[in-house]
């Protein structure tokens, strides 16, 4: 025999009570999905200062390694670096350096004093393969382009006559003549003023002024295994350099090398950038000779041992006693985040915890909805409606419209 129907006050009331205790639920996990948020953002902040720390211990380490071991000085580097331009023959880059060796007569020209320099002088980095590799990446014709100040000086580089034919005995050709070095081919002239510089902050707080640039993560949130840096910010710049140059405020980590990097990114290994594809928009570089271009073109096959490259810089940039407080900083966040990951394991147990009941709570409303004793109501099954409706209120009672003495 059926049990006789509910009276439509009771359906209401013990609806009422699940629904409110299915929203208390919902709400619960959607708490716990935002503290699982939360720490995995705080944790991916730690990593990353944590890469930046080790980046500066690794290149503090591998200076002090080139120190003892008695490697080429950094002065040294420049002049290998400015005797290979040199012998760059009948190129612009080999007619100025040998002006700027000659300061006396450099001084009397007025086009010397707006070139800075050339691309491959004005920047060192601090290991020797990453200035193949970065060299190579750029190629000869960017390596030896001349570097002016403002378009007044790249214009005084060359002069031309009603036709268009270039007056040889003026502008660069000029001071060829002048050093007994003819010029031949054409040659890049970056001007700074006309470069379009970089967008985003710098780093007022570091030293070198670097870019302050967000690094590649995947969805879940972590780094690409292997990612060491983007090369504009792995170019050494000197105190002179370091200062603003534009008109504008903008340095040469700003405007040059921001102009010919972009963000490209430097790994340790070509299988490191084959995992990172889906985050590499401007090319990658790997210390073990892979070079993916902006285009999406892979070079292959045996590295080119450019003649010119970046030098190489040995100097220890910074003091043992600062060096003690990076390491203690490092201890410290890899404390903290094993802290925050054990937080993020019992947020975890408990969103799981929370959504069994939610779940078990909502099977228990459908399956009081469907009990036999609630359809067998006709007259009121218009005030029992389904709790598929989200963000409805099904569950209350009509308004009665009998008046009450």
């Amino acid at each position: 025999m059926a049990s006789p129907p509910l009276p439509s006050q009771i359906v209401e009331l013990n609806c009422k009570v699940m629904e409110e205790k299915l929203k208390s639920l919902g709400s619960e996990v959607n708490r716990h999905e935002d503290n699982l948020r939360f720490l995995k953002s705080e944790i991916n902040a730690i990593e990353e200062a944590c890469v930046d720390l080790a980046i500066k211990l690794g290149n503090y380490h591998s200076s002090v390694a080139a120190v003892v071991n008695n490697d080429t000085s950094a002065q040294e580097a420049e002049e290998r670096t400015v005797r290979s331009i040199l012998d760059q023959d009948r190129t612009a880059a080999a007619i100025i350096c040998q002006l700027k060796l000659r300061s006396e007569l450099a001084s009397k020209m007025p086009l010397m004093k707006d070139i800075l320099g050339f691309v491959a002088t004005l920047g060192k980095v601090n290991n020797d393969n990453l200035s193949r590799l970065l060299a190579e990446y750029l190629g000869m014709d960017n390596m030896l382009a001349l570097v002016c100040k403002t378009y007044n000086g790249v214009k005084g580089l060359e002069k031309y006559d009603k036709d268009g034919i270039i007056d040889k005995s003026s502008g660069i050709h000029g001071l060829g003549r002048s050093v007994g070095k003819l010029l031949n081919g054409r040659f890049t002239v970056f001007c700074l003023e006309n470069l379009r510089p970089f967008s985003g902050d710098v780093n007022i707080d570091d030293p070198q002024r670097k870019l302050i640039l967000h690094r590649p993560r995947f969805p879940g949130g972590e780094s690409p295994a292997g990612f060491l840096d983007f090369a504009v910010n792995m170019i050494h710049l000197d105190r002179a350099h370091l200062s603003c140059l534009t008109a504008s405020g903008h340095g040469l980590r700003e405007t040059l090398f921001y102009s010919l990097f972009s963000h490209l990114q430097v790994y340790k290994t070509r299988s490191d950038i084959q995992r990172a594809l889906p985050l590499i928009n401007d090319g990658a570089v790997s210390l073990d000779g892979g070079i993916l271009k902006p285009n999406g073109s892979f070079c292959l096959g045996d590295s080119k041992n450019l003649e010119v490259k970046f030098p190489v810089s040995l100097e220890v940039s910074s003091s043992p006693e600062n060096i003690l407080e990076m390491e203690g900083q490092v201890k410290l966040k890899n404390w903290e985040k094993e802290r925050l990951l054990e937080d993020m394991k019992r947020e975890e147990d408990l969103l799981k915890e929370v959504k069994e009941l939610y779940s078990k709570q909502k099977q228990e409303l459908m399956d009081y909805l469907t009990r036999p004793e609630l359809t067998q109501a006709p007259h009121d099954s218009s005030t029992i409606p389904s709790p598929a409706t989200p963000g409805s209120n099904p569950f209350g009672a009509k308004p009665s419209h009998k008046r009450r003495y």
